[in-house]
């Protein structure tokens, strides 16, 4: 039987809402989920429920709620003989997965573009520039962070909540990866151009612009994926790969 993988060392938890009573249950989830979508925790690492419980200071019940959530929310996976962990995938279903999110963004800016109000054009504007913050100062998981925000303030018009969830859903179990952290910084200076003229389409309510940048975007974003290192734990060998996440 392979070993059990153990929680590494956490960074500081965001304090409970009320220190007498401690962490509930939806503290827990969120907290866990803050964990793993800012690279805390990253791919393949074990969540075992008798040491997170006593991180937080809970029973296992509460915890073992969050990561049944984060399950559905892709963001945690669940194997025989080693329990919890962080989604880890192999470097074909990261491909896969991006493939995916591009078919979903792109119905889904295809629909928002005509519907985007003011307010989600300010929005789309104020997100890309914090992204540009982040290129500026080269703070890598701030872009990371922000390049999310900016895609799906470009989705969220669409009026198509279904499908922007699905769309997050596909994402998540991307994220801990964290593929905009990993790249070289000329390739997300290369990859903030193309967010520019999403963004500049998107204002001019240009769909057929917007999905050639979406498109051009992606295209580039495989062969970022295909030079992230296979040997640092961030991608699952083949034969590691969960098939039913």
């Amino acid at each position: 039987m392979p070993p059990r993988p153990r929680l590494p060392r956490l960074p500081q938890l965001t304090p409970p809402h009320d220190a007498r009573r401690g962490y509930a249950q939806h503290e827990v989830l969120d907290e866990l989920r803050r964990l793993i979508l800012e690279g805390n925790l990253p791919p393949g690492t074990g969540m075992p429920l008798g040491e997170l419980a006593r991180e937080f200071g809970t029973s296992a019940i509460p915890v073992r709620e969050s990561l049944q959530t984060l399950i559905g929310e892709g963001l945690i996976e669940h194997k025989p003989n080693l329990g919890y962990r962080v989604t880890q995938l192999t470097a074909a279903e990261l491909r896969e997965l991006y493939l995916v999110r591009e078919r979903l963004e792109s119905t889904a800016l295809l629909a928002a573009v005509p519907r985007a109000t003011a307010a989600d054009h300010r929005a789309a504007r104020e997100s890309h520039d914090r992204m540009e913050r982040a290129v500026l100062t080269e703070n890598a998981v701030a872009y990371h962070r922000e390049t999310r925000e900016f895609h799906l303030a470009l989705v969220r018009p669409s009026g198509m909540p279904r499908l922007v969830h699905m769309l997050e859903y596909a994402w998540n179990i991307t994220e801990p990866v964290q593929p905009m952290v990993h790249v070289t910084a000329a390739d997300r200076v290369v990859l903030h151009a193309d967010h520019r003229r999403q963004l500049d389409a998107f204002l001019a309510r240009d769909a057929e612009a917007l999905l050639a940048a979406t498109a051009q975007h992606h295209a580039r974003m495989t062969g970022v994926l295909d030079q992230l290192p296979t040997t640092s734990g961030l991608l699952a060998a083949d034969s590691d790969a969960v098939k039913d996440i």
